[in-house]
């Protein structure tokens, strides 16, 4: 059936016939996101992801370029490919994903043909890093589970490239959960540059019809003297740590139930007793971590399985024999009354009164309420594991984790990850046992019952449970939790939090037009992002962004003008088939929810356009990969004139030249060379300046006389030794942003003022044939490899070179009487 001739479904040139379902709620979001950068907020399972996809068509078939979408776990990326792939009408191979199972190289090709990238954020920010991929042609970006977007989080970073490498910029931000304040809300909005918000809830009359009531019941659990009996071993063992440190002055309390705050606030007031010299703040540090060590203990045995704290013994075990075990893992197995608990851990021959209650409540499901899924999560593998093992003789029950192999246990593979959710869609097992990594997003099929094995006390994390059920018909929601434990408290703290954010969502639906004000008075065009596109509503609040994208229009071949756009839809370019009809429209007038179109002027101001492309000028810096734990190779790769290329280098962290690379270290890295017994500094920059002519390290940090309580004179000897031993200038910085800075400063010294290129040496050759003799012709009398392919091209051959005599070397471009003279003195004095 053709989707002009099916009114239930969206018809649209780039999507699938009759295969989008006409929702008059994703109808308005959509058309809304299609105007400005915007954060759609929508319960869990009602098709946020379907908002995202009509925009994505909309602007691939107006404007062009290409879609690019990111989302936070491998299997939630595969989820929106296949979906993608099903919804539109655009080539298979044309859809491409972006994992860390893509090869670099293999991501640079298939980015310049693919018309749709999704892809894991992580992925993307290095190819940008590297610079193997370019933003400018991307036209739509969609930050899926956008509430990850604050700190160090790379949607953040992506975000501000972004904004000022595209061309014609277009944001859409998808979360059930953005923040748990307005506060939070906001900084969501102005790390991702989102100018508007949209937020719909269950109470609206067009979004109400397609979910279900979720009663959320909570049962109260009673632990066997048993299980409080290796509880009370642990707590006593904590409460005499907790002494001392109340005699160290760091802490009024020695009840077992500190919170965490508190202990954060221990560990700050150890810091200033390190800081000023006081050695007792290190022991300190020591017996702070065998509480945070106990304290997990006692959490799991409380809250998850008498199995899951005997293996976590195990691994303290074992941690406490390996090699450089501190001393804290040491004291810990070696505690008299720990070694009680772990004794009576592994006597105890039952299980977790939460196992039994869990079975109990799946047959009920399963068996006399006539169901057919369920999803159990639990925060532990290990108890994940113990399930799976413990259901299995009542159910069909597969465990469902994350992929990294953790302390014994093997993680699942992407493919495996797959397979299990298909498996699960199809009816092919019942029971579905599933750490976190199956809470955001996944496509989970609708179930009868979720189960909480333990409360969570994030809002965030419960909101996502929860919308796992209560999709398509009413669902339950069942949370244990174990009487007089942290399960309580938990739950309590997460209750409270969602409550706030359901709270902070209905005021941010009441007041949105303040809120979006707030958000462009402190965006102030996008400056933050260090440049903003003239053509994009954002940047300057001078036209929506469905204005300025017909105003491109004409570059993109096969577009109306703008002006003819704009007066055939008026201002809802391209739109046509997304709009509500008239029955829709006063159907949602009659329940308020109406909102009136903006109008506003076209932008007539060209604008400038920060783009991706770079000129012959740019400074060029390879950045080993292991350094993309700091903010240096991101800071630089946002400079205008900066080139930053990712390498596994062989030596070195940052190479700025041909003859110039940089051993980059803490102070407190290096002073760490000075009280472990580590030499492996030493041997680095050993490597470093036998590959290049001119080697750096660079300190960062303060206090290099005053952090630790080493002699200056130790200290002294150890940079005079890098200095007359192995050659090797050392400068120092204050942080990261400092030496980010200097780096720029050299690289630019170098490459500009000096007309060096940049070359990797010392790696595993892998060079060509001509590469291989630029190498060993620039590093004669160390001229680099920009002469070096001059003398090539002009004799021909290394031996030519070699014995070109100093006359016909002065011939060349290039090569003055010093230069010449220098190699012949390299290549025809003896050698002693």
């Amino acid at each position: 059936m053709a989707a002009a001739d099916d009114p239930s479904h969206v018809d649209h040139p780039l999507l699938s016939p009759s295969f989008i379902e006409r929702r008059l709620y994703q109808l308005r979001l959509a058309s809304a996101a299609r105007e400005a950068d915007t954060l759609v907020c929508l319960p869990t399972g009602l098709g946020k992801t379907t908002v995202s996809l009509l925009v994505t068509a909309e602007r691939l078939n107006e404007v062009g370029g290409k879609a690019l979408f990111l989302a936070p776990t491998k299997p939630l990326v595969q989820q929106h490919a296949d979906f993608y792939r099903e919804a539109l009408t655009i080539p298979d191979d044309e859809i491409v994903v972006f994992t860390g199972d893509v090869r670099p190289d293999d991501r640079a090709a298939l980015w310049e043909d693919a018309r749709i990238v999704i892809a894991t954020p992580q992925v993307v920010e290095n190819d940008l890093i590297g610079n193997r991929i370019s933003l400018r042609d991307v036209t739509h970006l969609t930050f899926d589970e956008c509430h990850r977007g604050t700190g160090d989080y790379a949607y953040v970073y992506i975000a501000e490239r972004y904004h000022a490498d595209a061309e014609h910029p277009l944001v859409t931000g998808m979360s059930a959960s953005p923040g748990g304040d307005e506060e939070s809300i906001l900084e969501v909005c102005e790390n991702l540059g989102l100018s508007e918000v949209e937020v719909m809830t269950e109470e609206d009359a067009d979004v109400d019809e397609y979910t279900y009531d979720t009663d959320v019941e909570w049962e109260r659990i009673d632990l066997p003297d048993d299980i409080l009996a290796i509880r009370d071993a642990l707590n006593d063992v904590i409460k005499d740590r907790l002494e001392k440190l109340k005699s160290l002055g760091v802490t009024n309390t020695t009840s077992p139930d500190v919170s965490q705050k508190q202990l954060n606030g221990m560990r700050a007031e150890l810091q200033k007793l390190i800081n000023n010299d006081k050695s007792e703040g290190y022991k300190g540090m020591s017996t702070h971590a065998e509480v945070m060590k106990l304290r997990r203990a006692v959490e799991l045995v409380e809250t998850q399985s008498v199995e899951s704290v005997r293996r976590y013994f195990e691994r303290q075990r074992n941690a406490a024999r390996s090699s450089g075990a501190s001393k804290a893992s040491q004291r810990l197995v070696s505690e008299p009354k720990v070694r009680e608990a772990m004794r009576k851990a592994e006597s105890f021959d039952e299980l977790h009164p939460k196992f039994s209650r869990t079975r109990i409540l799946l047959a009920q499901t399963l068996g006399i309420e006539g169901g057919q899924r369920v999803i159990v999560f639990t925060e532990s593998r290990d108890t994940a594991e113990a399930l799976t093992d413990f259901l299995s003789a009542s159910f069909d029950v597969r465990r469902f984790v994350g992929q990294g192999d953790k302390d014994g246990s093997d993680g699942m593979t992407q493919k495996e990850q797959q397979e299990t959710l298909n498996e699960f869609r199809n009816g092919e097992f019942e029971v579905l046992v599933s750490t976190s990594v199956a809470e955001e997003g996944l496509d989970v099929p609708e179930v009868d019952l979720v189960l909480f094995f333990e409360p969570v006390p994030t809002a965030i994390r419960s909101i996502q449970r929860k919308g796992r059920t209560g999709r398509q018909a009413e669902g339950r929601v069942v949370v244990l939790m174990a009487e007089d434990t942290r399960d309580e408290a938990y739950f309590w703290i997460s209750r409270r939090r969602e409550k706030e954010m359901e709270s902070e969502l209905r005021d941010l639906k009441g007041v949105a037009d303040e809120v979006e004000a707030e958000l462009d008075d402190s965006q102030k065009g996008l400056d933050a992002f260090g440049g903003a596109s003239g053509d994009s509503a954002a940047s300057a609040g001078e036209a929506t962004n469905g204005e300025a994208h017909a105003a491109a229009a004409s570059t993109n071949g096969g577009v109306e003008s703008a002006d003819a756009a704009s007066a055939e839809t008026d201002g809802q370019s391209g739109l046509t088939e997304f709009s509500a009809t008239d029955e829709e429209l006063a159907r949602a007038e009659d329940d308020g929810d109406e909102s009136d179109d903006a109008d506003t002027d076209a932008n007539d101001s060209e604008g400038t356009v920060a783009t991706a492309g770079r000129d012959d000028d740019v400074v060029e810096i390879v950045v080993d990969q292991r350094e993309l734990d700091s903010s240096i190779a991101k800071d630089l790769s946002t400079r205008d004139g900066v080139e930053t290329r990712l390498e596994t280098l062989a030596v070195g962290d940052y190479v700025l030249s041909d003859r110039v690379a940089v051993e980059r270290k803490s102070v407190s890295d290096f002073l760490d060379t000075l009280t472990g017994g580590d030499r492996s500094l030493f041997e680095q920059v050993g490597d470093l300046s036998r590959a290049y002519a001119r080697p750096l390290l660079i300190l960062e940090g303060e206090g290099l006389y005053e952090e630790r309580n080493i002699h200056p004179g130790a200290i002294r000897g150890a940079l005079a030794s890098l200095a007359v031993d192995f050659d090797v200038s050392v400068l120092q910085t204050r942080d990261e942003a400092d030496t980010a800075e200097l780096l720029l400063t050299v690289a630019s010294r170098e490459q500009t003022e000096r007309e060096r290129s940049v070359s990797v040496h010392g790696g595993k050759s892998t060079k060509t044939l001509g590469e291989q003799q630029e190498y060993v012709v620039s590093a004669i009398a160390d001229i680099g490899p920009v002469t070096a392919r001059t003398l090539l091209e002009t004799f021909g051959t290394v031996e030519a070179v070699m014995t070109a005599r100093e006359d016909d070397l002065l011939e060349v471009s290039g090569i003055g009487e010093v230069t010449a003279e220098r190699i012949r003195d390299v290549v025809g004095s003896e050698y002693e």
